[in-house]
């Protein structure tokens, strides 16, 4: 039975790995924002907006592994948790590849999308150009992350995480600070990082790599295909509402497109920290479905949602009490210091707000729930789409952070009328044979 202390003992390396993970853009940013000007974050911003739209769209070869896996860990089917592994990282691989070889029209696509000036364009192409090497690493790495995940190897999850973010780390500086390479130095020491983190992660999971006779069972591909299809189309509505946010600031002004990044770190922080809480419902709700055990599924849910809702509550109240000296001490460019100090109480309340549509996506991602993921996303990229252009041109940025704020209700409320019905399905009884 899941205990409480097991969610600690569970959760503590996938938040710690998750407060890694969110170092990376934290660091790109600091780095930008001590030796850069405005038009370096606002480069940043736009570059890694791109790239967070191309890469969480495929963010599907983390989520179904974990839910895949976790479910046949749960049927104690270890040959199709092997499986799942190989599919996964081939077709990561392929995709990685894919894209690289796709970088002209990428590049083309994001620069018309965002209504940046000439020498903002210039700049984010630099990191741009230089990150793209970093694909395929990239997106295997997601699925050696989901796998370990879903197998509750969350301890060497966190290790594969802390190389990844601290040579990318300290990439940033020696190729910021000293190369003085600007945003390209980004792009750069970033897609090096992704490299060497897909080198040990391939080590970590070896094992893994045994008994892949099952690997091409046309079953298993039309699932993992189907639940990747869904996936990806709810993680893209929703990776287009941030890109939304960020293009809703560049038509504000360079100043409100640099300050809103630099509060989008502090965003992006407390949500990978608190996600830590929803990947391990992740796990614990994939094995409950796989066993077709609702009272599990429902106890699983409550403990871990205790401690995001805690979670929440005090990164919330942190970031209204140290958000500003954070501002103020890594921030030098002043207009991007005072726009991003102005909208830092918006900002705060996004812990708070979050928890509930990160706890119920952690639910419907590991039962594999993906046709509830794709309406969910959709409905609250057109609510969210809808409330910006009644807000933005009333009240400026204010308007943009109060629909970005909205978007954050209208996923929870997606996401919770399905709930009913998932747990109806698991106190049906099997139908019989036929």
């Amino acid at each position: 039975m899941l205990t409480r202390r097991k969610v600690v003992s569970l959760a503590i390396p996938v938040v710690l790995a998750q407060a890694a993970t969110a170092t990376t853009g934290l660091v790109d940013t600091a780095v930008m924002g001590r030796f850069g000007d405005k038009a370096d974050l606002a480069a940043v911003a736009i570059a890694a907006v791109a790239y967070n739209f191309i890469y969480w769209g495929f963010g599907f070869l983390r989520m179904s592994t974990t839910g895949l896996s976790a479910q046949a860990n749960g049927r104690g089917d270890k040959p199709e948790v092997r499986a799942i592994l190989l599919r996964t990282l081939m077709l990561g691989g392929a995709i990685g590849l894919g894209l690289f070889l796709l970088t002209p029209l990428l590049r083309w696509l994001t620069f018309a999308a965002f209504a940046g000036t000439a020498e903002v364009e210039s700049l984010a192409a630099g990191y741009f150009n230089a990150r793209i090497f970093g694909a395929p690493a990239y997106l295997m790495g997601l699925g050696i992350t989901g796998w370990l995940l879903g197998t509750g190897k969350t301890g060497q999850m966190l290790a594969f995480q802390i190389v990844m973010n601290g040579v990318n780390v300290v990439l940033d500086i020696w190729f910021v600070v000293d190369l003085q390479l600007g945003p390209a130095g980004i792009g750069a020491g970033t897609a090096i990082a992704e490299w060497t983190a897909l080198a040990v992660g391939l080590v970590m999971v070896r094992k893994g790599f045994r008994s892949p006779a099952r690997l091409f069972d046309p079953a298993k591909l039309y699932a993992l295909f189907s639940a990747n299809r869904d996936i990806m189309i709810r993680t893209l509505a929703l990776v287009f509402c941030f890109g939304w946010f960020v293009r809703s600031g560049t038509l504000i002004g360079t100043a409100a497109t640099a300050g809103n990044q630099v509060l989008l770190q502090f965003i992006t922080v407390a949500a990978f920290v608190l996600d830590g809480f929803a990947f391990v419902a992740e796990k614990e709700a994939g094995e409950a479905y796989g066993a077709a055990d609702g009272k599990r599924l429902g106890r699983a849910m409550r403990l871990t949602s205790e401690f995001a809702f805690g979670f929440g509550v005090l990164f919330s109240l942190t970031y209204f009490a140290l958000g500003g000296w954070v501002i103020e001490t890594f921030i030098a460019d002043p207009e991007a210091r005072r726009a991003a100090l102005d909208f830092l109480p918006y900002c705060a309340t996004v812990p708070i707000l979050g928890v509930s549509a990160w706890q119920l996506d952690g639910l419907f991602l590991g039962t594999t729930q993906g046709k509830a993921l794709r309406t969910a996303g959709i409905i609250s990229a057109v609510l969210y789409l809808t409330t910006d252009m009644m807000l933005r041109p009333a009240f400026g940025n204010a308007g943009v952070w109060a629909a970005f704020l909205a978007m954050y209700v209208y996923r929870a409320a997606a996401l919770g009328w399905f709930v009913p019905g998932l747990f109806r399905g698991l106190s049906r009884p099997p139908a019989p044979a036929t």
